[in-house]
């Protein structure tokens, strides 16, 4: 996600050679928000992933994660050993040529298309990580809202 010049932790991300922040977020199968973790674009996605999952501690009931194939290597096992879960890689078939739907792998995907109906959202404005990270749950919070009351009523 780009930054803007408010300033705040940023790097640069050589695989897709953009400045700013990554973003990652654990959704039900819903594409509901869990937890959220915003961290400076230069660290690698397994690596910035660690920033995320302790914030699940307090959901017992899940199993299993699924995840794209950034997240694959050391970081399945370390799941699996530090907090219990089972992190499965959702992996692309080398035949497939061109864009294909991965099973659950847009979920996620589609939760981030919600957020960038947001104008605060559109880019990273804030100084602060930990205030990125709460404007992702409000949004969510505000899709969950429209849901309930829909326009008009």
């Amino acid at each position: 996600m780009k930054t803007t010049e408010v300033g705040g932790p940023k790097g640069y991300d050589a695989g897709k050679k953009v400045s700013g922040r990554k973003r990652h977020i654990i959704v039900d199968t819903e594409g509901r928000i869990i937890c959220a973790a915003v961290h400076e674009a230069s660290i690698q996605d397994r690596d910035g992933a660690k920033w995320v999952f302790p914030h699940m501690k307090g959901y017992p009931r899940m199993e299993l994660i699924w995840a794209d194939s950034a997240y694959s290597g050391k970081l399945v096992s370390w799941v699996n050993e530090n907090l219990g879960y089972k992190l499965e890689i959702v992996k692309s078939s080398r035949e497939t040529k061109g864009f294909k739907v991965l099973p659950r792998r847009w979920v996620v995907e589609r939760s981030f298309g919600w957020f960038n109906r947001f104008r605060r959202l559109s880019k990273d404005f804030e100084y602060l990580l930990e205030i990125s990270e709460n404007v992702m749950h409000v949004a969510m919070i505000s899709i969950l809202l429209r849901r309930l009351a829909p326009a008009g009523t």
